[in-house]
């Protein structure tokens, strides 16, 4: 599990890191509240009165290079709410729509959860698969669903979705992330690859095609007889060929 999203390429001191924590959604009220989207897996950690966030925004945007203190985290039919200083009604908070939300991280600190890593400590990591090296992380995206790592192999990229049936292991000291992918997920397979017995199948019927028009290359054809339907195709109902 990745615990907070994901490390970006801002700024920070040294020794630290940032992290990206949530992204304002929406407007809540007239009061200058807003919907958070939570990146984060401790909200109750993150978002106490008195945290200040460092604010994603477009440059030439008013709150460019700006922080944004918190004063109260609610939830409303299960959606995080943030009420912020200096935020006093609604037309605010519009103006920090979409805004993302940053923290600073000491880049020693580990998760409290059992299995859980910040983007930071995975990228980079080199990639193994039956203890050969395949790729290094190179990045995280995050979804609803799951997250997947980018893996920086010598064919191109490749998606590993970060779940443990697939990601056997992180060993953040000796730098390495075991992997045990599914057939073709780190390279193409022939199509006999993919399902030995559908191959078997196809292969079967493969053959007795050819000996079925070996026979009718014997036969003289001819008109069909009445009752009989003709093996000719109607154009207009033919399909199309691939």
């Amino acid at each position: 599990m990745v615990s907070d999203k994901p490390v970006a390429a801002k700024a920070a001191a040294p020794n630290k890191t940032q992290l990206r924590i949530g992204r304002l959604t929406k407007a809540h009220g007239l009061k200058g509240a807003l919907k958070i989207e939570l990146y984060t897996d401790d909200p109750e950690r993150r978002f106490v009165p008195g945290a200040v966030f460092s604010l994603q925004v477009p440059t030439g945007h008013a709150w460019h290079g700006k922080t944004l203190e918190l004063i109260e985290l609610r939830f409303y039919n299960s959606h995080a709410v943030g009420f912020f200083k200096d935020v006093p009604d609604r037309s605010a908070a519009e103006a920090l729509v979409k805004a993302i939300l940053w923290v600073e991280q000491d880049v020693a600190e580990l998760p409290e959860e059992d299995d859980a890593w910040y983007d930071h400590q995975l990228v980079g990591l080199t990639v193994l698969r039956d203890g050969e090296k395949v790729g290094t992380v190179s990045q995280i995206d995050h979804f609803p669903a799951q997250d997947l790592l980018t893996v920086d192999t010598p064919g191109g990229d490749v998606l590993v979705p970060f779940v443990k049936a697939i990601v056997t292991a992180v060993d953040i000291k000796a730098g390495t992330l075991t992997v045990s992918p599914p057939p073709g997920l780190f390279e193409e397979l022939a199509d006999d690859e993919l399902d030995p017995e559908l191959a078997t199948k196809s292969q079967s019927d493969a053959e007795a095609e050819a000996a079925h028009e070996a026979n009718d290359a014997d036969e003289t054809p001819g008109e069909p007889e009445a009752g009989e339907e003709s093996d000719a195709v109607d154009p207009s109902t033919a399909p199309d060929k691939q």
